[in-house]
């Protein structure tokens, strides 16, 4: 038993969670404070007792990972970081949600230091547990040896009833369980009380009970502030090491205000001066001035930093004896950590001639993928039940799950042999869970992870995909069955928005090859990239473009010339992406047979041209050169400023239809003789251009920026 000592001491130090939080709450008019002063207890028990980490080292590589999936109560782990020594200041969290402050109103990773992943979005970062235990267990699976437990550290999470309600977190719940990762270990902040009104409104399940369905060992803390009993649990959990683990904490929200405790009120909003001078005085708070903090509990919290100094310290000399007996794969981990490419991966990356057979972008992606995973041995991934589909199963490298794991494996042979050291996850039918996991991969670090699924079902993956994009997370996301060409499958299947709708968010690099050869380029640059990526890639084959006469560029320069008007300046530009590259190229020949002069440019990425210098820009696309058709199978949203005031959009602006892909683009417009049609307009040549194309353009997508129509 603790002595009362220790008891008063634990007492205090729950209390300047609670209060400092509070405090940083108030101050800022605006944040959650119910959630830190009910979830202090359980905090304090994990960052004390359990929690491995060194404030003087964030990024040591065996730490535990701590995600608080419950965003919303960011206070609690800024206050958290800052007593246990982090380089936060506390005048940082006196500017709580304020301007420039590295206390943001959610988590942020890498914009204040211990933050692991971005929360906020609920069911998240519950999701991103799920994935850094997976490349914590593959790490370990490749790298562990007996008697060198290298890689060895446990994820924790602390998540609250809005988490658990979202669908994120019922497909990544799932996926955990199936795969028994036993170091991943959730506490459950079960207050009844979400930002509306009382979880009985809405959320009446029995979470353990569904919980244990999933696969999870669960234990229930009957009082959040038995910190005993909560050790206890985590303890339990630790021995738990074939199931992930669901600690259900009993906490009461505004835990200490005497009108707001157990209320809604305590959730969204300041809990104001008067109820929280209240609170400190109903909890023998010390001083009633705000910041108040007592050094006996500063100085514990210190001491507990403190030890994470000599934890490394011990590590460090395992992995010396580790590097004296695994030369080989120690230097191979220490690269994965450090993020360096072995020098010939890009050694046997597969090339194209003019003359091959078509082939779908996504096919070549397969091939070029398999190459790469020769030499980048920790390129790691897999798709939402459809590597058949999508071509991204890496042959050979095994499938990732349970060592004790025996039944058919993605290629069909039985599976099990490779256990955790499987590079290709099965992530099932779970779009959702898919891409929140591979960030959470990605941010946990050593490994290079991709998902895939087609690009219509980015709809699922778009809120995983944006904090990728905020997080700067080195991940790759495929999407195949890029456009209307998907054929048979029919409008549900055919994306038409999406492609708009993820070029407009921030730090994604977007990019659409045009062939075989666009799409080795593409993973090139990904690989060196340092953030995410995103494909975007064909279902039906494409021919190999004749790049012979293309001019300096290529891929990551965002667009290139790719064939240039002969005889002198070209009078129209037309720009394509993806699939439709080919038709440009067909109607520069078409228009050179009308005396025009074309100049074709393949754009497989408006984010990298954008980031060219205006030199390299305007080579390619001059001002003067107003006559542009630009070309795409998708919408023609933010078309207009590469088309320029008077040029063409060819795009879709309304669902596809179900038809072999052929058909469909022929009847949408997406034909060379259309692309030609349309330039010949520009130039003032109508009567040649009907002689072209006369056909019905009822479907046809709009043909410039002021004239929509569907």
């Amino acid at each position: 038993m603790p002595t009362t000592e220790t008891q008063t001491l634990e007492d205090l130090c729950i209390n300047t969670i609670r209060f400092l939080s509070a405090d940083a709450v108030q101050q800022a008019n605006s944040g959650h404070p119910g959630m830190p002063m009910g979830a202090a207890a359980m905090a304090y028990t994990l960052w004390t007792k359990y929690l491995k980490f060194n404030p003087k080292d964030p990024l040591w590589f065996d730490r535990d990972r701590f995600v608080l999936s419950a965003g919303h109560g960011s206070m609690l782990l800024y206050s958290l970081l800052y007593l246990t020594g982090y380089d936060l200041p506390l005048d940082e969290l006196k500017r709580f949600r304020q301007w420039g402050s590295k206390t943001p109103g959610h988590p942020e990773r890498g914009h204040t230091v211990g933050v692991e992943v971005a929360t906020g979005p609920l069911g998240q970062g519950f999701a991103n547990g799920v994935g850094m235990a997976m490349a914590e267990a593959w790490l370990a699976a490749r790298f562990n040896r007996p008697g060198h437990a290298i890689i060895d550290h446990y994820t924790y999470s602390i998540c609250g009833d809005g988490d658990l309600m979202e669908g994120v977190t019922q497909e990544a719940a799932s996926l955990a369980g199936h795969l028994r990762l036993g170091k991943l270990i959730y506490l459950y902040d079960d207050n009844h009380i979400s930002l509306a009104g009382a979880t009985s409104l809405c959320f009446t399940e029995d979470v353990a009970k569904r919980f244990q369905a999933y696969g999870w060992h669960t234990r229930h803390v009957k009082e959040g502030n038995d910190v005993e009993d909560v050790a206890k649990a985590i303890k339990e959990a630790q021995e738990e090491v074939n199931r992930p683990s669901l600690i259900l904490v009993h906490t009461h929200i505004g835990y200490g205000s005497p009108k707001k405790q157990d209320t809604f009120e305590a959730h969204g909003n300041p809990l104001g001066d008067d109820e929280l001078l209240a609170a400190k005085k109903a909890l023998g708070w010390g001083s009633q001035e705000k910041f108040y903090l007592p050094q006996d509990a500063v100085d514990f919290f210190r001491k507990i930093g403190e030890k994470g100094a000599k934890k490394q310290s011990e590590w460090g000399q395992r992995f010396d004896a580790y590097k004296q007996a695994f030369p080989k794969e120690a230097a191979e981990l220490e690269g994965m950590i450090a993020g360096n490419l072995p020098s010939d991966w890009k050694n046997d990356l597969p090339k194209w001639k003019p003359e091959d057979k078509p082939i779908a972008t996504r096919a070549a992606g397969g091939q070029v993928m398999n190459a790469l995973s020769k030499h980048i041995l920790n390129l790691i991934g897999g798709s939402a039940d459809l590597n058949p589909s999508t071509n991204t199963a890496l042959k050979g490298e095994g499938d990732f799950q349970p060592p004790e794991y025996v039944g058919p494996s993605a290629q069909g042979a039985v599976g099990g042999v490779w256990g955790y050291a499987g590079r290709n996850m099965a992530f099932g039918v779970r779009e959702h869970a898919m891409g929140a996991a591979v960030n959470g991969m990605a941010a946990h670090g050593g490994v290079l992870p991709f998902s895939a699924t087609f690009l219509v079902f980015s709809d699922y993956m778009k809120p995983a995909v944006r904090l990728g994009a905020l997080s700067k997370l080195q991940v790759f996301y495929v999407f195949t069955h890029d456009s209307v060409g998907v054929g048979e499958d029919g409008p549900t299947h055919e994306p038409i928005e999406q492609i708009a709708g993820l070029r407009a968010i921030p730090n994604l690099v977007v990019l659409r090859p045009a062939d075989a050869n666009e799409t080795a380029e593409a993973w090139e640059f990904a690989i060196e990239h340092n953030g995410p990526t995103l494909f975007a890639l064909t279902r039906q084959n494409v021919p190999h473009l004749d790049r012979s006469k293309a001019k300096e560029g290529g891929v990551a320069k965002g667009a290139y010339i790719l064939a240039e008007a002969e005889g002198g300046a070209p009078e129209v530009i037309l720009i394509g992406t993806g699939s439709e590259v080919a038709l440009c190229m067909k109607a520069h020949e078409k228009l050179a047979g009308y005396g025009v002069k074309a100049r074709v440019v393949s754009m497989p990425s408006w984010e990298l041209f954008k980031a060219q210098d205006e030199g390299y820009r305007e080579s390619v696309l001059p001002k003067s050169m107003k006559k542009r058709v630009t070309v795409e199978a998708a919408s023609p949203m933010g078309w207009a400023q590469w088309a320029g005031d008077e040029g063409t959009i060819i795009g879709i602006d309304h669902y596809g239809a179900s038809a072999p892909g052929a058909e469909i683009m022929k009847n949408f417009g997406f034909t060379a003789e259309y692309v030609t049609s349309a330039a010949l307009r520009l130039l003032g040549r109508n009567e040649e251009a009907d002689k072209e194309y006369g056909g019905d353009t009822t479907n046809v997508a709009p043909t410039h920026p002021s004239e929509g129509h569907s």
